[in-house]
């Protein structure tokens, strides 16, 4: 399968490693990091702690609610008027 890893390393002898999106924003003292894929949301004080949680996040919803093969969300940028 595309996408997947498994093997040594992994969580479990039924795990698979997969790659997923991290989309990061800064909400006053605090950065909040999201994962389109998965729906998942969490925070940190750091981007790398704001990341770590947001795996964690994702590794125990996808416990309960496992994935099927989902594509990767397409990222780009805009241009929009404001006042």
């Amino acid at each position: 399968m595309r996408g997947f890893i498994t093997g040594a390393g992994g969580r479990g002898p039924n795990t698979a490693l997969r790659v997923f999106t991290a989309v990061l924003h800064k909400e006053n003292d605090l950065y909040v990091a999201e994962c389109p894929e998965v729906g998942t949301v969490s925070q940190g004080q750091t981007i790398e702690e704001a990341v770590a949680n947001l795996q964690e996040a994702t590794e125990l919803y996808l416990e309960e609610f496992p994935l099927g093969d989902v594509s990767r969300p397409w990222v780009t940028t805009f241009e929009a008027h404001c006042a």
